[in-house]
């Protein structure tokens, strides 16, 4: 059989970049979709050494067109699409009201609508094969906002909404093609050194930092098995549920502690370049400037991942529990 092909938007750099390696060290052939030809091109050296094939396709997914002509190409190239992976995302760091009309446009073009026309693209390939799977690289934020994001956190919101309401339409129709969404917590990629800020002071991760390794991990996991949603990091688990516990008093909270814990003590560089509206040319990588400080691993991303492992380390603890109880009465 040849090999199984996936689709990744916003590959060139941070987690969609951690994402095409991932599948590219499973075999998989990768199309990489983004603007910056630097990072994708490193991209594809990167897979090409694992012993995979990669597909490079310079595309803005704000525009619809581009997109469908990228998943046409990946198509006509290797002849079909198993997964889609939609990554890219634009984030401003500002206060709402100091976010001018055409960049908030801009940023909900790139991180909602560039996932919706990657979707649709996806499906009308897709759903004739009558199989396929679409992972949508989520936040968090998409439950839980906090301030100086709040074009990202709309546009995650809607994603969400999209997505669910795309599942009724498969639902109905019977299809076989699955959509996930994968929910991730802060990670150290490139964002925070070239995301629109109109901040003094450089924007960092909120608490918590995680490699990106660790959300590509999750997503090829997603996209290989049957979930509806997967949760990465603590962080995201307790962000999700205590919006729907305790919603007003995290409003309290991080009005009181996101406006600061989303900023460094250094000022802003005085050459900075953002990649809202063009790509900061070279090669970013996948990592961004936190490495001493993110943690390559996530225990509770883990136990998502190996059920009957968690089901048989619970059962033990409580046998464990049950004979420490017994020994004291």
């Amino acid at each position: 059989m040849s090999a199984r092909v996936v689709v990744v938007t916003g590959a060139s750099a941070g987690i969609g970049r951690a994402i095409a390696r991932e599948f590219g060290a499973h075999g998989w052939r990768v199309a990489l979709l983004a603007r910056g030809t630097d990072g994708l091109d490193a991209a594809r050296e990167e897979i090409e050494a694992l012993g995979s094939e990669a597909l490079v396709i310079p595309t803005d997914v704000a525009d619809e067109q581009q997109v469908e002509a990228a998943a046409a190409q990946v198509e006509a190239t290797w002849g079909g699409i198993d997964v889609w992976v939609n990554d890219a995302m634009a984030t401003i760091f500002a206060p709402a009201l100091d976010v001018a009309p055409e960049d908030f446009r801009r940023a909900t073009d790139v991180t909602y609508l560039g996932a919706v026309w990657g979707t649709l693209a996806a499906l009308r390939r897709m759903q004739p094969r009558d199989r396929g799977t679409i992972v949508q690289v989520g936040s968090a934020l998409a439950y839980r906002s906090i301030p100086l994001q709040a074009p990202y956190c709309g546009a995650k919101a809607a994603l969400r909404g999209f997505t669910d309401a795309l599942r009724c339409e498969l639902a109905h129709a019977r299809s076989r093609v699955h959509l996930t969404m994968v929910q991730l917590s802060a990670f150290n990629t490139p964002q925070f050194d070239w995301g629109r800020t109109t901040l003094r002071r450089r924007p960092r991760p909120m608490g918590k930092i995680f490699q990106p390794e660790v959300a590509a991990r999750a997503v090829y996991w997603a996209a290989t098995h049957r979930r509806r949603e997967v949760w990465v990091g603590s962080p995201a688990v307790q962000a999700i549920l205590g919006t729907k516990f305790i919603p007003g008093l995290l409003d309290w909270w991080l009005g009181r502690t996101a406006v600061e814990g989303q900023q460094t003590d250094e000022p802003l560089p005085e050459v900075r370049h953002d990649n809202l509206w063009q790509p900061v040319p070279g090669d970013h990588g996948a990592h961004g400037r936190f490495d001493a400080q993110a943690q390559g691993h996530s225990t509770q991303a883990w136990l998502t991942m190996h059920r009957g492992a968690s089901v048989a380390i619970g059962a033990a603890l409580l046998l464990l529990a049950a004979a420490a109880r017994k020994r004291l009465r």
